[in-house]
């Protein structure tokens, strides 16, 4: 099996070319038996500079968005060190019937569930927030925009979040997917009158709002998802995929900041910080809501009438504030933080400079797709699959359904762009 790593043992961005997956995530890869020696000079920077930003928020948002801000940058340590992936996850599971991603992610998407229940069922959070959960409808535009986000994912290299923690790490070409989100972000704002008419919404279905509650609610997803795991189980042992290596590169508490965390690890990291997210903001821990927000400031400051789009009709204050304001914004800007420095300890932070014109296109593509469809779907991997499946809701859970279907589609693609797909003899892609 290729290793997917450079000389310095840093994540590839995924697919520079070489045709090999470098999303940080469940098989993405060997990790070096030795890492290199920490970039302290980076490492350094990255601190200051992730003080100062928390002095900036501090003293002009209050303490509510600086804890926001600390959560997002333990959100992007975890993310680093758990290499967790959900392109990869995906991707793995639908070629080659690699399961062992998307059975973190349910271990996640469980303890997270049981995590909310009591926080949502008592309304209560801190900072005087009435934490409420991402309940969104199911219908046609939760069908395409997650069909389109899971086609995206496997141009762009990357989901919302690790688009985030990768760009921190030094991925410069996970700018370009970046970029493609902002605009697509825009895009599927102007257009969400249209996605959101309640001809194309059926129904919205919070299992905690039943006649179950949110303790009955929360029982019956975990035995469901217990049934989703013993299908994936079953399906590896049918499909006999390579194993997935993930060898740590450091050991005992060397391994917190130098080494790759176990899976489960991340997993319950990532539940625990949602959840922690909920209660401090009010709302489950989102990431592309920011990108609208940063790209429709961007297009009204061209003349674009942003204000009038029925995106913003409800609530154009957030296009007259600071970015500081919004809970989102700081949250993703922690975790790129967090992944930089997390990444420079580990001594992996490496800023790749050549970039293939096929890897190019596909990452616009890929991160414009992104963009629109997790507007159309009331949010991306996070939003709609982990903080809507979290919530109890069940477009979260069709969400992931659909993703699995633009993953089969965009697998299909992803050789157009000199991109490669997991083969039965290697699942590192």
């Amino acid at each position: 099996m290729q290793d997917t790593r450079d000389t310095r043992g840093a994540p590839r961005p995924d697919d520079l070319g070489r045709g090999k997956h470098a999303e940080a995530g469940a098989g993405s890869g060997r990790i070096a038996d030795t890492l290199p020696p920490p970039r302290t000079g980076v490492a350094a920077t990255g601190i200051a500079g992730m003080a100062l930003l928390g002095y900036v928020i501090l003293s002009s948002q209050g303490l509510q968005q600086s804890v926001l801000y600390v959560l997002g940058a333990l959100l992007g340590v975890a993310l680093f060190h758990a290499r967790f992936g959900f392109t990869s996850a995906f991707r793995q599971l639908v070629a080659v019937g690699q399961g062992a991603g998307l059975k973190a992610h349910m271990l996640m998407l469980a303890v997270a569930s049981m995590i909310f229940a009591p926080i949502l069922a008592a309304g209560a959070g801190l900072f005087g927030v009435e934490p409420t959960g991402y309940i969104a409808p199911i219908g046609v535009s939760v069908v395409v925009g997650s069909f389109l986000f899971g086609l995206g994912m496997q141009l762009g290299g990357a989901c919302a979040s690790g688009t985030l923690y990768t760009v921190g790490s030094g991925q410069t070409a996970i700018l370009l997917t970046l970029g493609g989100f902002v605009v697509g972000s825009v895009l599927g704002a102007w257009h969400w009158g249209f996605w959101t008419q309640d001809a194309f919404n059926w129904a919205t279905i919070g299992l905690g709002e039943t006649g179950l509650g949110y303790a009955g609610g929360a029982l019956v997803q975990v035995l469901f998802i217990g049934a989703i795991v013993a299908v994936v189980t079953l399906i590896s042992r049918r499909k006999s995929p390579p194993p997935v290596s993930r060898k740590p590169s450091a050991q005992g508490l060397g391994r917190v900041v130098r080494g790759t965390w176990p899976l489960w690890v991340g997993a319950l990291a990532l539940a625990g910080l949602n959840a922690a997210v909920l209660v401090v903001s009010g709302k489950p821990w989102g990431v592309t809501g920011a990108f609208a927000l940063w790209g429709s400031k961007i297009a009204g400051g061209l003349g674009v009438d942003v204000a009038s789009w029925t995106y913003w009709a409800a609530d154009p204050a957030p296009l007259g504030q600071s970015i500081l304001a919004n809970a989102t914004t700081v949250t993703n800007f922690g975790i790129i933080l967090g992944a930089l420095v997390a990444s420079a300890i580990g001594g992996t932070f490496v800023i790749h400079r050549r970039i293939p014109p096929k890897t190019v296109v596909a990452a616009l593509i890929g991160g414009i797709l992104m963009g629109y469809g997790a507007r159309l779907a009331y949010g991306c991997n996070i939003g709609a699959y982990f903080g809507g499946v979290a919530s109890l809701s069940l477009h979260g859970w069709l969400w992931a359904a659909m993703a699995l279907v633009g993953t089969y589609a965009g697998l299909k693609l992803r050789p157009l762009f000199g991109l490669a797909v997991p083969k039965p003899k290697d699942s590192s892609c």
